[in-house]
């Protein structure tokens, strides 16, 4: 079986070769004569002569094809005084996506992150090894069911929500296309008719982008799962959704792909605009990232272990790498709990690891209680690293920590209850016995946004000294709201090259503290804290708190089960 499927895809990429070959020899010279029969034959499918010519097509042009006549997308006038009382139509794949064009297989990224978020590590897996036949296939209808039948079939309805809300939004805001996307913004009424599953991008279309209306490819579910099959005929068709969407009724703007599938779409707008090949691409050879202060609504919280866009290569680069990460990972865990600290950074440094520190330890007071030393919060690891740069034990306060994390943990930690009188005696206990380190946001947070700080910490101390913490990575992310939190670690340290900045801050005035003759309410110091940590990290305040988060991302209040 084995060498007969092998028999049969070698002549199948022969034949794809032969055909683009075959192409680059005859299409000079076959192009005059199809494109003059297609001008003198009636019934070319672009033709539409029920309706009349899109006003925006020169009909006057020398051109051999009308189609070619279409202007860019970068041509359209946002702020004519008709816009807000016109309807736009445009689709997700190849339009609103700078990263995606118009094949089915452009939107592999996208299935990527479902399978492997939504569904398991096996099911990513064979996802990309069906990639070379979605290829081989040549066919937006054949290679877009491939792909919903390995990414969905058995996939639970309720996994897919939870990827469409606190996953998928974040690439999407980072690959919109600029034009296209200022193109949407202006039209009174917006409208997306894709070829993709609706359920992949109606949350983000109607969450962020404010669309009224989304078509898209429609999934079979059977029990609450999906079975993996379209309903229907097949996926989408473009041109015929829009015929039931607006009738006989043809709207104003239509924003699409300069592809063949798209034409018969397009004429089916009273004025029509493309979206060729970008030509602004960053040295990678992809469109740059949408700016983030463009965003249409601020992105605080996402969730999902992947800190990249998984093209087929990039994909690939990462399963490989996976069992290389995951014996690395395992070897920066012993060094950093088995090693003095001076030695664990040496080697550490030496595996990729790189901690950036700012700033020195202030004296020790001279009353004889503890440093209490308040951080940003953006990952479990937080109070260990910080521990490892001043290089002295300390004592963490955590909040519904799982018990593999707390057994694992190379530092001191102490569970706290959620009770704010009980909390306060066991952190005041702590700081007796010696330095104590809280993270007063509850939670973490990836984007450059502090969520709000509790106000307890700032009751029990005079000797604080905030600590501004962040991290980088480039291929998973060391925390999770819907996932096992117990991993989180293990993840963030099978980067290949993961970096922590630590800038210690001096000492809060003592007329910034409760005590000490300052006098300050303790939600004074907490908000006066939180804003010098994130002027330190150019980051932005909020009074988001843990629950929003997880309400938000998993649909709970955040308490974590003990596993």
């Amino acid at each position: 079986m084995r060498q007969s499927a092998t028999n049969m895809v070698f002549p199948m990429v022969f034949l794809k070769l032969a055909q683009w070959l075959l192409y680059q020899v005859l299409a000079k010279s076959c192009y005059k004569t199809a494109t003059n029969l297609i001008k003198k034959s009636t019934f070319f499918f672009f033709t539409n002569p029920s309706s009349k010519p899109l006003h925006n097509i020169s009909t006057t042009s020398n051109n051999n094809n009308n189609y070619n006549n279409l202007p860019h997308v970068t041509k359209y006038n946002p702020h004519h005084p008709e816009r807000k009382n016109q309807t736009l139509v445009c689709d997700m794949q190849g339009g609103l996506l700078a990263a995606a064009g118009p094949s089915a297989h452009s939107f592999f990224p996208y299935f990527m992150l479902v399978a492997f978020e939504g569904g398991s590590i096996l099911r990513a897996v064979f996802l990309l090894l069906s990639f070379p036949f979605v290829w081989l296939l040549d066919s937006v209808n054949l290679g877009l069911r491939a792909m919903i039948f390995v990414t969905f079939f058995g996939l639970r309805k309720a996994q897919m929500d939870c990827v469409g809300r606190a996953v998928l939004p974040k690439f999407y805001l980072e690959n919109l296309d600029p034009d296209v996307y200022g193109t949407l913004a202006s039209a009174g009424t917006r409208v997306v008719i894709t070829g993709v599953p609706r359920v992949m991008v109606e949350g983000f279309l109607k969450e962020y982008l404010g669309v009224d209306v989304v078509k898209g490819t429609e999934l079979h579910t059977l029990g609450g799962f999906f079975t993996g099959l379209v309903v229907g005929s097949g996926p989408l068709v473009k041109h015929r959704a829009l015929k039931q969407v607006f009738g006989e009724k043809m709207p104003d703007i239509g924003v699409a792909t300069s592809g063949i599938h798209d034409r018969l779409f397009l004429s089916l707008c009273k004025e029509a605009y493309v979206v060729n090949d970008r030509g602004n691409k960053n040295k990678s050879g992809d469109p740059p990232l949408f700016p983030r202060e463009k965003y249409p609504k601020p992105l605080i919280f996402h969730d999902g272990r992947l800190a990249f866009l998984p093209t087929p290569l990039s994909a690939l680069a990462m399963f490989i790498w996976l069992p290389v990460g995951l014996l690395l990972a395992i070897f920066r865990i012993f060094i950093g709990t088995c090693l003095p600290y001076k030695a664990a950074m040496f080697l550490g440094s030496l595996t990729g690891m790189e901690i950036r520190v700012e700033g020195s330890d202030p004296p020790r007071p001279e009353n004889g209680k503890g440093v209490l030393y308040v951080c940003t919060h953006r990952t479990l690891l937080d109070p260990v690293f910080l521990s490892t740069v001043l290089a002295k034990p300390l004592t963490a306060v955590t909040y519904s920590l799982s018990k593999m994390s707390e057994i694992l943990a190379p530092i001191r930690t102490v569970r706290l209850k959620r009770d704010r009188k009980e909390d306060g005696a066991t952190m005041e206990r702590m700081l007796r016995e010696g330095d104590l380190v809280v993270c007063p946001e509850g939670t973490t947070c990836r984007e450059p946004y502090l969520l709000r700080f509790s106000s307890l910490f700032a009751e029990l101390a005079d000797e604080i000294v905030p600590v501004a913490m962040d991290t980088s990575v480039g291929m998973f992310y060391g925390t999770t709201a819907s996932g096992l939190k117990c991993l989180d670690p293990l993840f963030f340290l099978m980067n290949p090259r993961p970096t922590y900045r630590v800038h210690i801050l001096g000492k809060v005035p003592k007329e910034m503290t409760c005590g000490g003759g300052g006098g300050k309410s303790s939600f004074e110091v907490a908000n006066y804290i939180q804003r010098q940590l994130a002027d330190a990290l150019g980051f932005e305040c909020t009074t988001l708190t843990r629950r929003d988060k997880y309400l938000m991302l998993a649909g709970n209040d955040g308490i974590v089960e003990n596993h």
